[in-house]
């Protein structure tokens, strides 16, 4: 399809050459432009629509890339990447060698910060501004931060720090009431209460009214600014914290945007201006269910997104089923998540045990230690929380939990490769950074069954346990309704053999099994990392001229690491091979691309075996030479 704006838009100067009464239609265009592409391509789609006018109005009222603007998650970056030259490499986003999901530095010189995670803008604008003021540069610093992303302890540490000195930063908040769950928290209920208050609407024209007569006094007037907004805006908490709050504006006027951002340029110091945007504007069934249109497939844009219908369950559907059953029994548990309902699939625990049920709102760190609470006081907490953003929570992971030893279930999804969101969001170190944690127990399962009897086996064990699982499907087996409490520190023999063992943590189970009955090598399903199964290790280091360890996690402290400790503690000479992701970051793609890539593929694995077998030098680390670039 041609369009008459959007065609001629190569990157921001395009887009700043046109008159402000032509900006409607650009907005229009680029609407149309995502709507069209993401239906054929898939990705983040309700934040991107929401954010169409704010991103026209941006690149037009700054002079980007000199100026910078910093955005926070990237959920809404589509737009972003239109207008900066990317337009035609849309359709390619979160595949393989395309464009990447969120803001990345490597992909263009418009995205001044690669993020991915929340809550990240405030801080690196802060950082970039102090950056110019030492430079004695005359550079504009945006950060546009979610209504959600507010609800993060980080956010609030840089408006406290933001507040406190006078660099020239403008906060823009995007308020469209979502971030990926519906928010939840004081935060939220503040925000709300501005833009529904009355009140405010005609403070803020008779405000405007009262400032035209007072004396033209520089002081004068910033007092008795002051002095109204302390009476009468619930703004206030920002301007007590030393910033500048303007808002709350509409986010669609795109006229008014560009007035609004014009003027903002000129007043220095820390600024947040507070915008009213629709997630999902502009197309219905969008603006009706934001959390369903948050992220899609590809879908008929006439129709909209068709439930999918899943072949075979997912682990996230394990849990939910675990967990309610488990709730239904023992009134002691409680779910726990920052700000993934819809996305740890605890939908129905919210619905069932709404007493039970806390999000926290993205607030890792304080979703740990809210648990660690919890259990100080005999409950039973459970952590529902990805595997990157448990990272974000590691101090009290360490000191508040495993310390204490307190009885805190962890399930962890999306641990290993992640596919189309990428680097950003692959799971591939909590094997790493939770193993040397002392008193924790570490689980990890290889098909549906063997997740429902982990998370009983957490349940169970009294002290800091560890569930982590993928995202996706798994192996298509059904699950009986019985729960098995495993023996801790004991591993499954899978296959016997002779010559060759594979002992394989997680859920690359089926490849491990493709490659053993190849090559008629012993298998055994691991199921711990910590404690490991020390004899079944010792006892292959005996009878077997090789160990294979394979793992979907980092190479480095990994599972694999785990055994080759056991044998060097043992002064044990066995050869073996570790397979895992190696030391590099892997970029967007699909979950199976990404382990070819990663050496993580039967392909990869019998390649590694029989070329130390044909070149007899079976002790064969991880090289990089064999792993596809």
């Amino acid at each position: 399809m041609k369009y008459e704006f959007l065609d001629k838009i190569n990157d921001p100067s395009d887009l700043r050459i046109l008159s402000i009464n032509e900006l409607d239609n650009v907005s229009e265009e680029l609407r149309h432009y995502l709507i069209e592409t993401v239906s054929q391509c898939g990705g983040h789609f309700g934040a991107s629509l929401g954010a169409v006018e704010l991103t026209v109005a941006l690149h037009y009222s700054f002079n980007t890339p000199e100026d910078k603007i910093i955005w926070d998650v990237g959920h809404q970056c589509y737009g972003h990447k239109v207008l900066t030259g990317r337009r035609d490499k849309l359709k390619t986003i979160r595949k393989k060698n395309g464009l990447h999901p969120f803001p990345s530095i490597e992909e263009s010189k418009y995205d001044v910060f690669g993020v991915g995670h929340s809550s990240t803008s405030i801080s690196a604008a802060i950082g970039m501004a102090i950056a110019s003021s030492y430079k004695k540069e005359n550079k504009k610093i945006v950060a546009v931060i979610g209504d959600g992303g507010l609800s993060a302890g980080m956010a609030f540490e840089a408006l406290n720090h933001m507040g406190s000195i006078d660099e020239d930063v403008l906060v823009i908040l995007n308020d469209n009431e979502m971030s990926i769950s519906p928010n939840v928290g004081a935060m939220t209920n503040y925000l709300t209460k501005i833009i529904s208050s009355k009140a405010y609407s005609t403070v803020k024209e008779s405000s405007k009214n009262i400032l035209k007569k007072v004396p033209p006094s520089g002081m004068f007037l910033t007092k008795t600014e002051k002095h109204i907004k302390g009476l009468l805006a619930p703004g206030m908490l920002f301007e007590e914290m030393g910033i500048n709050y303007y808002g709350p504006i509409d986010g669609h006027d795109t006229h008014f945007l560009v007035k609004t951002l014009k003027n903002l340029k000129k007043i220095p110091g820390p600024k947040l201006l507070h915008v009213i945007t629709k997630k999902g504007k502009g197309y219905l069934p969008a603006e009706s269910d934001p959390v369903k249109y948050h992220a899609v497939p590809v879908f008929d844009r006439n129709k909209g997104v068709e439930k999918a219908i899943n072949q075979k369950i997912t682990y996230t559907q394990i849990f939910d089923d675990w967990i309610c059953a488990m709730a239904k029994k023992d009134p002691r548990i409680f779910a726990i998540t920052p700000a993934m309902r819809e996305g740890s699939d605890l939908v129905n625990f919210s619905k069932k045990f709404p007493d039970r049920y806390i999000d926290v709102g993205i607030a890792e760190q304080h979703s740990v230690t809210l648990a660690a609470g919890l259990a100080c006081e005999g409950q039973k907490p459970i952590v529902c929380i990805y595997s990157t953003f448990l990272q974000r929570a590691y101090d009290q992971l360490i000191h508040d939990v495993a310390l204490q030893n307190l009885d805190v279930l962890f399930a962890v999804d999306r641990s290993g490769f992640v596919g189309a969101d990428g680097g950003t969001h692959n799971g591939s170190y909590d094997l790493s950074y939770l193993r040397c944690i002392p008193n924790m127990l570490i689980m990890a399962p290889s098909s549906e069954e063997e997740c429902k009897n982990m998370l009983y086996t957490g349940y169970l064990h009294n002290g800091p346990a560890v569930v982590r699982y993928p995202r996706g499907e798994g192996l298509g087996e059904k699950t009986s309704e019985k729960l098995e409490n495993y023996e801790i520190g004991i591993s499954k023999k899978i296959r016997v053999a002779e010559s060759i063992v594979i002992l394989c943590f997680g859920s690359v189970l089926d490849v491990c099994l493709s490659v053993a009955e190849e090559l008629n090598a012993s298998l055994f399903d691991m199921r711990f990392i910590k404690p490991i199964d020390d004899k079944v290790i010792l006892d292959s280091a005996e009878k077997y001229s090789l160990i294979v360890t394979v793992e979907d996690n980092s190479i480095m402290g990994g599972a694999g690491s785990a055994v080759n400790e056991v044998l060097a503690k043992n002064n044990s000479s066995v050869n073996i091979i570790n397979i895992g992701t190696p030391d590099r970051f892997f970029r967007h793609a699909t979950r199976e691309e990404q382990l070819k890539q990663s050496g993580v593929s039967k392909e990869n694995i019998l390649k590694r075996i029989k070329k130390c077998i044909k070149n007899n030098n079976l002790y064969d680390l991880n090289h990089s030479s064999n792993i596809e670039k």
